[in-house]
């Protein structure tokens, strides 16, 4: 995987040269198309561009300066991957690597040895750790829904941000970029920062909250049907278009995004996880929208033609 990222950082800094031609962007087409390893690797730079808020500057008047950039750029690009390869969202050791997993587009639903219930998302990476004194799960990525079994010993959820103590509950966690998400649907739980751990604050059923290594933030009711994924649903009640399909990309390869032009569209209803593109089709029927495609893993829908 470290290949083939270290590849898409290339492809990246070479679309965004100033001297970029054709020929070059179809090469990256069939190179994008080849493998869906690629498609996600693509997809990692997508994400990691939205976070910084611009492409690398490589748009240059001189050959010298336009390698020194390219250097630049490469250099960032391959540290901040390099986080990713061996920790994407912060962790000490590989999300690669873990007891449970998912791919994308996958859920998997599993019942522990003391009879919890713990199912996985999207491309999902947890460890379970239990012994006499405690029942833990790791959070390497994604998310997950946990229903916990009777048993005396404490059980907790810990993300790259802290630990979730549950208090005989069932909730969401999901880990995202240096935050994590606890939705609590029955009881409650136990929320304390990793570097604030004398700082707690217990969610409710009916709740949900945000927190960082640092800090945690206000408790807010919780959205309808937080755990629809579970059963293959995306709930949504007056959501961005954008929000929405930022949702669904995280269910298919490759990229799928929308025009700046088409991002506050508002929409409602229930949407099939499985399949993406029978959503796609929904949103061309009942909003001013159409979904241009460059190859079947670069997906973005644009306002309509009049």
């Amino acid at each position: 995987m470290k290949r083939i990222l270290a590849q898409a950082v290339d492809w990246y800094v070479r679309l965004h040269e100033s001297t970029v031609s054709e020929a070059t962007r179809n090469e990256w087409r069939t190179w994008l198309t080849a493998d869906p390893q690629h498609a996600e690797a693509w997809k990692r730079i997508e994400q990691l561009q939205q976070r910084l808020g611009q492409a690398p500057a490589v748009a240059a008047t001189t050959l010298e300066q336009a390698r020194q950039q390219r250097r630049a750029a490469l250099k960032m690009f391959a540290m901040l991957l390099g986080v990713g390869v061996v920790g994407w969202q912060g962790y000490e050791v590989s999300p690669w690597r873990a007891d449970y997993t998912t791919r994308v587009g996958q859920r998997r639903h599993l019942t522990l040895a003391d009879g919890s219930r713990l199912v996985l998302d999207t491309d999902t990476r947890v460890d379970v750790h239990f012994d006499e004194r405690q029942r833990l799960i790791v959070l390497r990525q994604g998310e997950i829904l946990v229903e916990t079994a009777k048993d005396a010993r404490p059980l907790s959820v810990h993300s790259a941000q802290g630990t979730v103590r549950a208090l005989g509950t069932r909730f969401v966690v999901r880990q995202g970029d240096g935050v994590t998400r606890v939705t609590v649907e029955a009881h409650a739980v136990e929320v304390r920062p990793r570097l604030a751990t004398a700082h707690s604050v217990r969610a409710e059923a009916g709740q949900t909250l945000s927190f960082a290594a640092d800090s945690v933030g206000p408790l807010l009711p919780a959205a309808t049907q937080a755990s629809a994924w579970t059963r293959g649903m995306l709930v949504v009640i007056d959501w961005r278009l954008q929000d929405v399909l930022a949702e669904l990309s995280r269910y298919r390869h490759g990229y799928l995004g929308c025009a700046p032009e088409v991002a506050d569209l508002r929409l409602s209803g229930t949407f099939l996880l499985d399949d993406s593109e029978a959503v796609l089709a929904n949103l061309e029927d009942s909003l001013p929208v159409q979904v241009r495609r460059l190859t079947r893993y670069w997906v973005r829908v644009e306002g309509r033609a009049t």
